[in-house]
């Protein structure tokens, strides 16, 4: 019975790197370093055609032999743009949660549902929050309402991503009125994950409920992970309380 697993949350750029190459095959290699059971993608790209590396979201997934889902907030070159979840175990539902706010850029809010083993369920909630301080602040009320939070819940919850929030301010604040999040004092060296070669910006960050033990998170740098994208990975390991 699975009680302890890895998750991650990486904004992979379009899979674009430093080096302004897009490389989906290299993202993938960061993954396998990192060795995640769970991954939290945003600002993929998923186009069909004849060319593998194009759609994203399917490529990233087969190379890692992991199930995947994909919440479309909107179209890009004529494929689907938005958040992915992959996962080594198995995703039993999947939800797209519109938290757009008008005149801003289409956001989604994807909810994944995942069976851990036969008893052990999570419901993971990626997302890729808006840039302005005032389109975040509705989004995050919108995030908390029951509609979103609590709809079908039945087990532990994870909310992750890219917050676009680099100070504490009241997107963090109302968050944790709902959720726990990594000391990063205590847990990690490396808070920064924006962008990648010098990172001096914290916009990804991890949420969890109270069910949930954080044995350890880090910011996960390696010489692939510095170009593969303008973000780092950010990588967490729990398990779940008995």
């Amino acid at each position: 019975m699975t009680k302890k697993f890895r998750i991650a949350t990486y904004n992979i750029h379009k899979c674009k790197g430093m080096d302004m190459r897009v490389n989906p095959r290299r993202i993938a290699h960061v993954l396998r370093e990192i060795d995640a059971d769970i991954i939290a993608l945003q600002e993929v790209v998923s186009v069909e055609s004849s060319v593998p590396e194009k759609n994203q979201s399917r490529f990233i997934a087969d190379e890692l032999s992991f199930q995947y889902t994909m919440g479309e907030n909107r179209k890009h070159r004529g494929g689907s743009y938005g958040n992915v979840v992959l996962s080594r175990f198995p995703i039993i539902e999947n939800s797209n949660l519109d938290i757009s706010i008008g005149g801003r850029e289409p956001r989604g809010c994807l909810k994944a549902d995942i069976r851990l083993s036969s008893d052990d369920f999570l419901h993971i909630y990626n997302l890729h929050l808006g840039t302005a301080f005032f389109e975040r602040r509705k989004q995050v009320v919108r995030l908390l309402d029951d509609e979103i939070l609590n709809r079908g819940h039945y087990a532990p919850r994870i909310m992750l991503g890219d917050f676009n929030e680099w100070t504490h301010g009241l997107t963090s604040r109302l968050l944790k009125e709902h959720f726990r999040s990594p000391d990063l004092l205590e847990h990690l060296d490396r808070k920064r994950t924006y962008p990648g070669v010098f990172p001096f910006l914290h916009l990804d960050h991890i949420y969890y409920d109270n069910h949930l033990a954080l044995e350890k998170a880090f910011v996960h740098r390696s010489r692939t992970a510095l170009t593969a994208s303008d973000h780092l990975p950010l990588v967490a390991d729990f398990k779940l309380k008995v």
